[in-house]
């Protein structure tokens, strides 16, 4: 989640969203528990099938999913617990900061950017897929940018945390101890995250996402082909469907880190700016849901395990004896 300013914001970064404690403290482990479960049966399914782990557009979607369940399970409980202590972090030293640091900015800027590539991939997929039908071509244009795209976060975020040259300052009475570490004043770097890592993918997102549909639907319309039509559906809708929910959650975030940086001032808006800080949470919940609309047969598993069972036939021996039995009554 970026916050990237222009200046030092220290009212943002020493303050706490107005919503009480105990409010966010069950609202996030009531949304979180059931994301975990999803996200965890989802990456289960893609892992274990094999058709399903061997198609190119799922391999995106299982490094997202991991991303976010890295996020429920270190993020989430850092925070439950800074709210359990009174509003305290614990543990009170910089390792525990700096983790959360690193996953609040890194998993969830990262995830951006995975998604943004995901928007540009889907149109190879579509309709350039002999770009990808041999092994040269699949290794150059799906897995090598995945790996380029993960090691750039991975090096951006190990570097700006722990070798930049700045002094940390370390809030301890705030969530995220702060969520303002001392790169982000930094001009350059600052300004590159902000809009390299945060504002281009969003927007990325968005176009890709609505030109594939647009390019989809004109297909459909000029060539009538249903068969290829239901193979790109699936494709589109989830893509859609992702990109509305990070234009739900990231756009509000990015509209107020950019009006600070064109001369809003500091002390202004900083409670609504806290709620979008916040909210960026659901889209990290509502993820994995967003994902199960788009795999039909595993959820057709799913609700057949827990909705269904199968009668077991009653033998002949069993039902004659019934049959007696109520004869003689």
């Amino acid at each position: 989640m970026d916050t990237t300013d222009s200046a030092n914001n220290t009212t943002f970064g020493n303050s706490e969203i107005s919503l009480p404690r105990p409010v966010r403290f069950w609202l996030l482990l009531f949304s979180d528990a059931p994301s975990i479960t999803c996200s965890l049966l989802l990456l289960h399914y893609l892992i274990h099938d094999r058709t399903a782990r061997t198609a190119l557009n799922n391999h995106v979607i299982i490094l997202l999913l991991s991303l976010g369940l890295t996020t429920q399970l270190i993020e989430i409980p850092f925070y439950l617990s800074f709210i359990g202590n009174n509003g305290v972090v614990k543990p009170s030293v910089p390792a525990t900061c700096l983790t959360w640091w690193f996953v609040s900015f890194g998993m969830y800027n990262g995830g951006t950017i995975l998604m943004a590539w995901a928007a540009v991939e889907r149109h190879i997929l579509v309709f350039n897929y002999k770009l990808i039908s041999t092994s040269r071509g699949r290794f150059f244009a799906h897995y090598l940018p995945i790996g380029i795209l993960l090691l750039y976060v991975l090096v951006f975020y190990i570097y700006v945390l722990f070798f930049f040259p700045c002094e940390m300052n370390y809030e301890y009475s705030v969530p995220i101890c702060g969520a303002y570490p001392c790169y982000q004043q930094d001009p350059f770097v600052g300004m590159w995250e902000f809009i390299v890592n945060n504002i281009v993918p969003s927007l990325l997102v968005a176009v890709f996402s609505m030109v594939l549909l647009i390019r989809v639907v004109r297909q459909k319309r000029r060539l009538n082909q249903r068969v290829q039509w239901s193979k790109q559906r699936k494709m589109t809708i989830q893509l859609v469907s992702l990109s509305a929910l990070n234009i739900v959650f990231n756009v509000p975030l990015n509209l107020m880190s950019l009006a600070r940086l064109c001369g809003l001032p500091d002390d202004y808006g900083v409670d609504v700016q806290q709620y979008f800080y916040f909210s960026c949470y659901f889209l990290i919940f509502l993820f994995p849901f967003v994902c199960l609309t788009s795999y039909s047969e595993f959820c057709m598993k799913v609700k057949q395990k827990i909705f269904y069972c199968k009668v077991k036939p009653i033998s002949a021996s069993v039902r004659s004896a019934w049959v007696t039995n109520a004869k003689d009554h």
